[in-house]
């Protein structure tokens, strides 16, 4: 199977590369990583939108095929690599894994594009103020709900093994330095992505995009 990632540094395409990453160390297969500079507008091209209409990372070509959106990703990756683990192989464990992955993929996700791009929501600069503000406290409460929900991990989301879950919270906690919100003021959720960071999958994927958790910069008086 060939296998084409198309992703940008620091985007939530780090969720399948760090994905393929363990696919590769579990199973041997191959991927090839193709940087979108988003900065450039790669990503608006009509090469590019032919492959993603919506202008947006990551897409996965398999075998010449593009597919989008990240929880469909995850899913072909984990039927076509069961032995991974990208996600939970009970079927009442792997819906409820699904239902996580979609909240943040349809939840947290779009309330930090309101803080990030707050423009594309309100027209006067008072008027995106406000929405920046709503959805930056919106967006601690995401991260304080993931924190309680990995509070008891042993090591990573599900264990031993680095799944797509591990992934989309670290960069979770990354964009929430953009977001105002220091990682040490969320002491558990900070403690397991440090873990996260150091596993083999995730460190690749880390070294290839260039990309830490250093997104938070205190206000200056």
């Amino acid at each position: 199977m060939n296998l084409e990632l198309y992703f940008a540094p620091g985007a939530c395409s780090f969720v399948p590369h760090a994905a393929l990453e363990a696919v590769k160390a579990a199973t041997g297969q191959a991927f090839e990583p193709r940087l979108v500079k988003l900065h450039k507008g790669e990503h608006r091209t009509p090469e590019y939108l032919a492959r993603n209409p919506n202008g947006q990372v990551p897409v996965l070509v398999v075998d010449g095929k593009p597919l989008d959106q990240i929880v469909a990703i995850i899913d072909f990756l984990d039927r076509g690599f069961p032995n991974a683990g990208l996600l939970p192989l009970e079927p009442w464990a792997r819906a409820q894994a699904m239902s996580q992955l979609a909240w943040m993929n349809n939840t947290v996700h779009p309330t930090f594009t309101h803080v990030f791009r707050a423009a594309d929501f309100a027209a006067s600069e008072d008027a995106q103020a406000e929405v920046k503000k709503i959805a930056q406290a919106k967006y601690r409460q995401c991260l304080e709900r993931i924190q309680d929900w990995v509070a008891g991990a042993r090591k990573f989301w599900y264990g031993d093994q680095i799944t797509a879950h591990d992934a989309y919270a670290f960069t979770l906690l990354r964009w929430g330095g953009y977001a105002g919100i220091d990682p040490k003021s969320l002491p558990g959720y900070l403690a397991y992505v440090e873990r996260v960071m150091a596993a083999p999958p995730v460190a690749a994927a880390l070294e290839r995009e260039r990309v830490k958790l250093d997104t938070y910069k205190p206000a200056t008086s």
